[in-house]
């Protein structure tokens, strides 16, 4: 079976910002492209882009809306980073209460989404 998410779009609305704070917390490039007013900075894993931040109009970003995880090896210097850089930890590394499955925290972007990070 393909991994079950096949792309994700993380909204906003300061571009420049927004990639600056990806790339610094998890330490990689993303690759970027534009088309008219809508630009993208894409993840990329093993080659492949597997989701991108996301400037487009309608694109908004929210602390309500959907919730993805980023695998993280090295989460506790990755939440490090997140205040560094202008993010806030909203739930703490948190061990997941059920025989080896490892833990989970989520924090909000500067431009104000919440995402996770799961470590084994």
């Amino acid at each position: 079976m393909k991994n079950l998410i096949a792309f994700f779009e993380i909204p906003a609305t300061d571009f420049d910002r927004a990639v600056d704070f990806y790339q610094s917390i998890f330490g990689m490039e993303l690759a970027q492209s534009a088309c008219g007013n809508e630009k993208m900075a894409c993840f990329v894993q093993d080659g492949q882009a597997v989701g991108a931040l996301s400037h487009a109009p309608g694109f908004r970003p929210s602390a309500d809306g959907v919730l993805i995880y980023f695998h993280c090896d090295d989460m506790d210097p990755t939440l490090g980073r997140v205040k560094e850089c202008g993010g806030k930890v909203m739930i703490p590394r948190t061990r997941i209460q059920v025989e080896g499955r490892g833990s989970f925290a989520v924090f909000a972007d500067p431009e104000g989404n919440r995402i996770g990070l799961y470590a084994d």
